[in-house]
């Protein structure tokens, strides 16, 4: 039996299920995942092991339009994405309006030599005479390998997206260990789980002016216990009151949902010290957004 082996880029317009997928298809949580567009500001790796296949996934930022260094940061990472990988999955949702959204990233498909599949997400919501006209529409403008209707919430039809996927995979050697999901650090993943919570508690606004630091982790095993040290950048200081809150109530509820996912993620006990900073504009300055990881 031969083994397979390749690097699978996940693009895409924002909010389109990227990150859903990614932790459908490994049964476990990697990528953060909120309601609002542009949730995943990096690259991340996920990677799926089988008997005779591995494939090594890059859930990436949204294509779209951008106006900030941060947003064009974002969608340089998602397209470099596409000209690293083997294979690309591209998602998109079977709605007028997203379908726009994702014709700039066949644009950027049709300057590569890369195979690629079309996944259309969200099929739950949709009626099927609303999907036959996006697959139509698809067909005429790019010589996908396939197209599959999916819900990676649901795992409807991901069974077939994979056994697709497998088809354009080619020999190759195991490319990380089999128990290995992420390439992740543990400070990425900190650091991702805390934002995450700062964006399903704050107002709508706000998510997109902050960014989250890991300080310093420390493990003290015979308490069975993680310290975290973390900082919450902001750019103003009514976004930092936004995100104290009332008597420091709304941090206390980002740090408590934060530190039990944290909790369940390491299986020991965490203690989490959050603390919130103010730098001005931290999203359009080059020099910040390299410091913050972007």
């Amino acid at each position: 039996m031969r083994y397979c082996s390749g690097f699978i880029a996940i693009v895409g317009p924002p909010n389109v299920g990227k990150s859903t997928l990614l932790n459908s298809i490994l049964g476990k949580k990697v990528a953060i995942v909120t309601a609002k567009p542009q949730t995943t500001r990096n690259r991340i790796t996920g990677i799926y092991t089988a008997k005779d296949f591995q494939m090594v996934f890059m859930d990436t930022p949204g294509i779209h339009k951008t106006y900030t260094p941060l947003h064009k940061s974002m969608v340089e990472s998602a397209k470099a994405a596409l000209r690293e990988v083997d294979i690309v999955l591209v998602m998109t949702e079977a709605s007028e309006q997203v379908w726009k959204e994702t014709l700039p990233v066949i644009s950027v498909l049709r300057r590569i030599s890369k195979p690629a599949i079309l996944a259309i997400n969200k099929i739950d919501r949709v009626k099927k005479h609303n999907l036959l006209p996006v697959m139509d529409r698809a067909r005429k403008e790019f010589d996908f390998q396939a197209i599959v209707p999916i819900s990676a919430l649901n795992g409807t039809n991901l069974a077939d997206l994979m056994d697709e996927l497998k088809e354009l995979l080619e020999p190759g050697p195991q490319l990380f260990p089999e128990d290995m999901d992420t390439v992740q650090s543990e400070e990425f993943l900190i650091s991702e789980i805390i934002r995450e919570k700062i964006y399903l508690y704050t107002r709508k606004e706000l998510p997109y002016s902050c960014a989250v630091t890991v300080d310093f982790v420390s493990e003290d095993p015979e308490k069975n216990l993680l310290s975290i040290a973390a900082r919450i950048h902001v750019e103003t200081e009514s976004q930092k009151g936004i995100v104290i809150g009332k008597k420091g109530s709304m941090i206390k509820n980002i740090g408590k949902a934060a530190r039990e996912e944290l909790e369940a993620r390491f299986g020991v006990r965490v203690f989490l010290d959050l603390m919130v900073r103010v730098e001005k504009n931290w999203s359009k300055d080059p020099k910040a957004l390299r410091r913050l990881g972007y």
